[in-house]
């Protein structure tokens, strides 16, 4: 008896464990076909700024991640407009981080634990991830994400207008495959210790056709035959204390990448290693950016900004703070909005 009750816990285990197929978590929260169309369009946008054919600045801005859908719609409705009144100047595009990489230990995000109760409760959370980027894809807003784990991305990836590859990444082969597949843009950051070696090999890993194992629509363990990406570019995000966005640093990494024939385009995120991991120079370092591009820099394609309603960082505790991060700190809104307008009110002056 004990036996048989043993083995029916553990199948009632196994099966809290399993999850919804690609498909049928898209077939539960589908994607419309104006919505696809829409974010067919911001990837094309995207891919113009990288091409030069437009001469917007583009702005990722968001919070570090979400952790509350509630406070990720108020910041999305309050973006979105924004964004449409500063059109003519800005490409801004949310941040929708629903993955976190960890350095030791910590919250990995929306996908793996929605609950924010340690159990990694992942159908839930692939649920809800979905669920808040179709809410916030239908403000029309763009939106970015980090591609950490590749199996997540076969979820979401059709909601995304723009990925990254992060600092830790960027030298796996498993990454570079999956950047290989994916269908929008791809910044790829320089490595924790400042290198932007990896990420131009990466770039030029990502641009072609591999042959990877991955799983189909339908969950099944499949060969998945990449196209490559043509739309990959470097980030710039400091390393290890030092900072790159002066002039002589992008122009560094400009000259490297004319030198090993990648794209001459540099995206500068404004916060990690950038701003020493203090937020609030996010701002100085943003206006110091936006002063480059007007002077002539036609290689920064743009900069990258973690915001959200209220300044600063929490502790997950029990009594939260609307709208303040739980991992990296960031701007608070009214700080971004004066940012942003800011920036705009420059660009749009050279622009007419």
């Amino acid at each position: 008896m004990t036996s048989t009750i043993q083995s029916e816990q553990h199948q009632l285990a196994s099966d809290e464990l399993k999850l919804p197929t690609p498909k049928q978590l898209r077939d539960t929260l589908p994607l419309s076909t104006e919505l696809s169309s829409q974010i067919q369009q911001q990837r094309q946008h995207i891919s113009k700024l990288l091409n030069n054919q437009d001469n917007r600045l583009m702005v990722i801005v968001g919070p570090c991640s979400i952790d509350d859908e509630t406070a990720a719609l108020d910041y999305g409705k309050r973006l979105a407009r924004l964004a449409r009144d500063m059109d003519d100047a800005l490409f801004i595009v949310m941040r929708a981080y629903v993955e976190k990489p960890r350095t030791t230990h910590g919250w990995k995000g929306l996908a793996y634990d929605s609950l924010r109760d340690g159990r990694g409760n992942m159908a839930l959370g692939l649920h809800r991830s979905r669920q808040v980027l179709l809410q916030l894809s239908a403000l029309g807003l763009p939106l970015a994400t980090e591609a950490l784990h590749p199996l997540v991305m076969n979820y979401l990836s059709d909601l995304i207008s723009w990925a990254a590859i992060g600092a830790r990444t960027s030298e796996s082969q498993p990454h570079r495959e999956l950047v290989s597949d994916l269908p929008c843009p791809v910044g790829i950051k320089n490595s924790t210790d400042g290198r932007i070696s990896s990420a131009i090999n990466a770039m030029h890993a990502s641009s072609r056709s591999h042959h990877t194992l991955g799983i189909d629509d339908n969950g099944q363990i499949s060969i998945i035959n990449t196209l490559g990406n043509p739309d990959t570019h470097l980030i710039l995000r400091g390393g290890q204390g030092l900072t790159n966005y002066d002039a002589d640093s992008i122009q560094h990494a400009l000259s490297q990448l004319s030198a090993n024939d990648c794209r001459e385009k540099v995206l500068i995120d404004c916060s990690h290693d950038n701003s020493l991991k203090q937020y609030d120079r996010q701002v100085g370092i943003a206006q110091h950016v936006v002063d480059q591009y007007l002077a002539g820099n036609t290689g920064i394609l743009g900069l990258m900004l973690e915001s959200y309603i209220e300044a600063g960082k929490q502790c997950d505790t029990d009594m939260p703070v609307y709208g303040q991060s739980i991992t990296d700190a960031c701007l608070g809104w009214d700080e971004t909005e004066l940012l942003l307008t800011t920036l705009y009110q420059k660009v749009r002056k050279q622009h007419v």
